[in-house]
């Protein structure tokens, strides 16, 4: 009898505990949000993925310091200054490489509504520290009417040192070329074996 009254009370401090965790004003108050982009930016992304997509992945809104890094020469304090002012700092969209993921293009959107429209401002900080990295930069201005051949041609011009590169190295002759394919196991001679 007394376990089960002990039992009891254990249930009600239990449940009391649960009612004041699922109290909605006190956990968590997020809510989900209608979209993930912008209409504009999800234009955007769908053009670009028609321009550049089979060649590249498109990765959205990328904090600076997740594509570039402070060098090891740097001093301490500069280099944990520049990485605060880095992670403070996002992209909309970074072409990556669809083999080994590194960064091949920055790309931010500028909405030029306002005095104060988003991005309206050249930040020098980004665009310093994509340059020092060898991460070239494009700033789109928004506007409706863009075709894919229009947007193809403004990430091309950004991607010339890219394609310049690459053409260098398909170019280049190996140093070590592959060994030409031999048998593993000894051959075997034609004439009889000697008795």
């Amino acid at each position: 009898m007394e376990f089960a009254i002990v039992l009891m009370m254990l249930l009600i401090v239990v449940a009391l505990g649960a009612i004041k965790l699922s109290d909605s004003g006190v956990a968590f108050p997020f809510r989900r949000k209608p979209q993930l982009f912008t209409p504009v930016e999800h234009s955007f992304l769908n053009l670009i993925e028609q321009a550049m997509g089979h060649e590249f992945r498109i990765v959205s809104r990328v904090r600076l310091n997740d594509i570039v890094s402070v060098r090891q020469s740097a001093n301490k304090k500069t280099a944990s200054q520049a990485l605060s002012r880095a992670s403070a700092r996002q992209l909309d969209f970074v072409l990556v490489d669809k083999r080994d993921m590194t960064p091949v293009l920055a790309i931010d959107l500028v909405h030029n509504k306002g005095q104060d429209g988003y991005k309206a401002q050249k930040d020098w900080f980004v665009t310093g520290a994509l340059d020092a990295a060898g991460v070239p930069h494009a700033r789109i201005k928004v506007k409706s009417g863009y075709s894919v051949d229009e947007i193809r041609e403004c990430l091309e011009n950004k991607l010339i040192p890219l394609r310049r590169l690459q053409q260098r190295k398909a170019s280049m002759p190996t140093l070590n070329p592959e060994p030409p394919k031999r048998p593993t196991r000894p051959v075997r001679s034609s004439r009889p074996a000697a008795a």
